[in-house]
């Protein structure tokens, strides 16, 4: 019976209503007295830090990270998903993507993988998928950028790109296939990228997955703490990363991608610039992004535009296009 309670104590707060993301570096996870900690060596004393798992949805362990078998039981039972990445939230290697240990001690809903695969199989369902995404994508710039009255005092505002926008969204509703979509995706993002870095006095920047500036190297960071909240969307509502409707076809983890688009630009993409341009360091940018994850409920996004794309294609008809 003890172990019942603790688990539904663990559960009580639902994944799209947790706070905290974690990313560690050079210290040990474990479990004391029924806790996660993490153990920090200094010169002269080690420190332990609490980990409150029942508000957390994932921890990124990076370079000098171990953890125990109790530490992930205990996450396990408190659906806690767990990464490991390089430093800084990246990976070691360009490319190489986080790998994610799920939990595996329950069971996950099964009404959302089936209605995804019932569509999944057929192309030009999988192209009408990716097409709403890239429309909740470009409303939720739309939303945020307009509604967070810090971006003025930047200089950026909604106005300036929304006839960027708009032609983003007539060459979605046009695209027929995903290499029509992408193409035009990339061209947005170039467009999102030139605007922000020029009103940040940025001229010129170019983007760099290798990192080497400021900028880059927040996006970097910015854009691996949005997979991780894709994954756990996709986790908890059971679908599988690997079936992707936009992103590569012989990537494992493309629909975390995919999923991660809703909320990049309208959070990562400014607010990268914005702490480069204020010369914050990495752990203030991390904390930054998080708040403003929390602050715009990026999470509740994932889960409301996953299902609602679910529900949009499996009752579309046959040949959408």
């Amino acid at each position: 019976m003890k172990n019942l309670v603790e688990k539904s104590e663990y559960k009580a707060i639902m994944h799209s209503k947790r706070a905290n993301i974690y990313y560690l570096e050079h210290c040990r996870v474990m479990q004391k007295d029924g806790r996660v900690l993490y153990l920090t060596e200094g010169n002269k004393e080690n420190s332990y830090w609490n980990i409150p798992i029942a508000n957390t949805t994932v921890i990124i362990l990076g370079t000098g990270t171990s953890i125990t078998q109790a530490a992930v039981r205990l996450l396990a039972g408190a659906g806690v998903l767990v990464g490991f990445s390089g430093g800084g939230a990246t990976p070691l290697l360009a490319g190489t993507e986080i790998e994610w240990l799920t939990p595996g001690n329950e069971y996950r809903p099964t009404e959302y993988v089936q209605k995804w695969c019932s569509f999944w199989y057929k192309e030009e369902k999988r192209v009408l998928a990716a097409r709403l995404f890239q429309e909740k994508r470009c409303k939720f710039i739309k939303k945020q950028w307009e509604r967070d009255r810090e971006f003025e005092d930047y200089g950026i505002y909604y106005d300036d790109i929304e006839v960027s926008t708009n032609g983003f969204m007539k060459k979605i509703n046009q695209a027929s296939n995903v290499g029509l979509l992408l193409s035009a995706e990339a061209n947005f993002t170039k467009a999102l990228y030139k605007y922000v870095a020029e009103q940040l006095d940025m001229a010129g920047f170019s983007r760099d997955h290798n990192g080497g500036d400021t900028a880059n190297d927040f996006l970097n960071y910015g854009n691996y703490l949005a997979y991780g909240l894709a994954a756990v969307a996709l986790w908890v509502l059971g679908i599988p990363h690997g079936f992707a409707v936009m992103h590569g076809k012989t990537r494992r983890g493309a629909l975390v991608f995919d999923v991660a688009d809703l909320i990049k630009d309208a959070v990562v993409l400014p607010w990268s610039f914005i702490g480069a341009s204020q010369g914050i360091s990495e752990q203030e940018f991390r904390e930054l992004i998080l708040q403003k994850f929390v602050e715009y409920k990026v999470l509740d996004y994932m889960f409301d535009s996953i299902k609602e794309v679910i529900e949009q294609v499996a009752e579309s008809e046959d040949n959408v296009l």
